[in-house]
């Protein structure tokens, strides 16, 4: 058979490497050689022997609930074989992680992980109000992040002169060493006036970075995901 489907740029190659790599912008792969972690529903294609097994709460402390609050369920992948990762055309991204590293980052935007990280559950300082993105995941330890954003993301540095407030539904995470705090922009009566609805920000101080996705979630997609 012929045509531009069947075109190198389409066609899948023989794994270079061990562990994740990016197949495409849409896409992950990862050989597997022993056990990794993903989200539920993001396995596209899978050869070899590989197992998965749904991971619930109180597994080995580790997964003791889903990625976040929202209530992200994982999988864990066992076996040697290779596997393909995707949510929804998103673009993917990796982020490699290094002893004393710490990255904060949404449930929504984790695709899969190695199974050398570890996470903990993390609330956004002063979050006494629901909303998107106040329910985080800190990884530390050594190994690769995999990760989806609608569109290309933002890696906006913040230092201690210029600090940066997020829309709450469009952040994706931020490193280590940033303060956290939700920041009110405007009154109740201005909004009331026609002000923009963007009353609440999360504001982040220090020296680092933070990454944003140029879209916002929708009550409608928020409860798809």
């Amino acid at each position: 058979m012929k045509g531009d489907l069947f075109s190198s740029e389409h066609m899948v190659q023989p794994a270079m490497a061990p562990g994740m790599t990016v197949e495409n912008s849409k896409c992950v792969r990862y050989t597997v050689n022993g056990e990794m972690l993903a989200r539920q529903g993001a396995m596209i294609a899978y050869r070899g022997g590989l197992q998965f097994e749904r991971k619930g709460q109180g597994v080995g402390g580790m997964l003791k609930r889903a990625v976040t609050g929202e209530g992200l369920p994982l999988m864990a992948v066992r076996g040697q074989g290779e596997a393909w990762f995707a949510h929804e055309a998103q673009n993917c991204f990796i982020v490699e992680v290094e002893p004393g590293d710490e990255f904060t980052v949404n449930g929504r935007n984790v695709l899969c992980f190695d199974a050398t990280l570890s996470y903990r559950i993390a609330t956004v300082k002063g979050s006494g109000i629901a909303g998107g993105g106040l329910f985080n995941s800190v990884f530390t330890g050594q190994g690769r992040l995999g990760l989806v954003c609608e569109g290309s993301p933002l890696v906006i540095p913040v230092s201690p002169e210029y600090p940066v407030y997020v829309d709450t539904d469009a952040i994706v995470g931020w490193s280590a060493g940033l303060e956290t705090s939700l920041h009110r922009s405007q009154s109740i009566g201005s909004m009331l006036r026609g002000g923009s609805g963007e009353a609440v920000q999360l504001l982040l101080q220090g020296q680092g970075f933070v990454v944003v996705r140029p879209s916002e979630a929708t009550p409608q997609k928020a409860q798809q995901h």
